[in-house]
């Protein structure tokens, strides 16, 4: 449960401590996606020594491969994948919402939707399609994206999935909507994201008593919808608000902006209990992670960071958006590690001129090496902004990241 330490006396940014049955995260922290129980490249051991405090895995492709049934048998997420660290898992509803209204409206990935600020054609897996999702008040029908089989995600359900799963914090079934649905399909997307967290928030209560899951002390996130709209935020917030979950999540679509997005939180997160956790799902830009901590969040995932890492961009302050791309040729014989001011393992042992070598090889290497780096860049950040809210200093270093 969460335990807040220090609020800032300029904003709603707070420090607290989340406790879980695996380990207490101090807060604000950032959540490393581990979609398959694994993070891209890293071995939990490796996560341990960069200072990740809690990973996100993937109802939807854990329940698809290897199932929730044999993760269960070897004991659990924990046992299954090694990391002794705090877990959450997502409930499938992004996947609901990507495989459904996503390939109908050619959005892609909670950190392109936002099509107000990046004027780019849709990559292959963005372009438009027809749906694999069918919703019903029941649930979510969806075919598998592995071999075409049909399944069937209802709110009850998805809680047994996560039980079996067992990690420390889990999140209801939702309905994300689009950036492009209009108000009306968003009002009745919400509602329905409220009556199913009803049932989901009953049928873990019926099952708390249940010795056989791995994980008896598991913690369950209500997750508030409404798009970008004023009165649905409102309303989602004070509906889910005021049902007896062990924490929240923002979720859905955040607008056509990250202006809109900041309005939203705004909207959003004075009505939620100031005693329970906030998390904002999809979300880790560096200028969104002072935005998100700044209005009062406490944890978020995306996976930006180490997907852009595979690709060959990785985070260095003095540059634009915090960012250098390593393929580009003015690195080919540039002695300089990363950043001179970064311990990780990567700066420690290697040159851009080299890491640039092994990326334009295609070596895999590259991808553990560079995703070492971007999660320690994240991991010294998030340090640094606790940090500042403890001193009172959160709006100086803000100032010094601003570019």
């Amino acid at each position: 449960m969460y335990k807040l330490k220090r609020q800032d006396k300029r904003s709603p940014a707070r420090t607290g401590l989340l406790k879980t049955a695996h380990g207490t995260v101090a807060t604000p922290a950032f959540v490393a996606v581990a979609t398959r129980a694994t993070v891209k490249a890293l071995e939990p051991q490796a996560l341990t020594k960069i200072g990740v405090q809690i990973v996100i895995a993937n109802s939807y492709h854990l329940h698809l491969r290897p199932g929730e049934e044999t993760i269960a048998t070897l004991g659990g997420l924990h046992r299954f994948s090694g990391w002794k660290g705090p877990t959450m898992t997502d409930s499938g509803g992004f996947q609901v919402f990507s495989l459904g209204a996503g390939k109908e409206h050619g959005v892609g990935k909670i950190g392109s939707i936002f099509p107000g600020e990046e004027p780019r054609p849709p990559t292959k897996r963005e372009k438009q399609g027809k749906s694999l999702v069918k919703l019903s008040e029941e649930g979510a029908y969806f075919r598998s994206i592995i071999d075409g089989s049909e399944h069937f995600f209802s709110p009850e359900g998805v809680i047994e999935l996560e039980r079996k799963l067992g990690a420390d914090i889990i999140f209801v079934l939702d309905e994300c909507t689009s950036p492009l649905h209009d108000y009306t399909y968003t009002k009745g997307a919400m509602e329905r994201t409220h009556r199913w967290a009803k049932r989901a928030l009953n049928a873990f209560n019926e099952l708390a008593c249940d010795a056989s899951f791995p994980n008896p002390d598991q913690i369950l996130y209500g997750i508030v919808q409404g798009g970008a709209y004023k009165d649905l935020r409102h309303e989602s917030a004070t509906v889910i608000g005021g049902m007896d979950f062990g924490g929240f999540a923002i979720g859905g679509s955040l607008g056509r902006s990250k202006e809109e997005m900041h309005k939203v939180l705004d909207w959003t997160i004075p009505l939620l209990p100031e005693e329970k956790a906030r998390h904002l799902l999809g979300i880790g830009e560096i200028e969104d992670i002072f935005a998100a901590v700044r209005r009062g969040i406490d944890t978020f995932d995306c996976a930006a960071p180490t997907r852009i890492a595979r690709n060959g961009t990785v985070f260095f302050k003095d540059a634009p958006r915090h960012r250098i791309n390593l393929r580009n040729s003015r690195f080919r014989d540039d002695p300089q590690p990363i950043d001179e001011t970064c311990n990780c393992f990567t700066c420690c042992h290697h040159s851009r001129a080299y890491l640039r070598h092994l990326c334009l090889a295609g070596e895999f290497s590259f991808y553990r090496l560079a995703t070492i780096h971007n999660l320690h860049f994240l991991v010294r950040l998030m340090q640094d902004i606790r940090a500042a809210i403890e001193s009172d200093t959160l709006d100086k270093l803000e100032n010094e990241w601003e570019n």
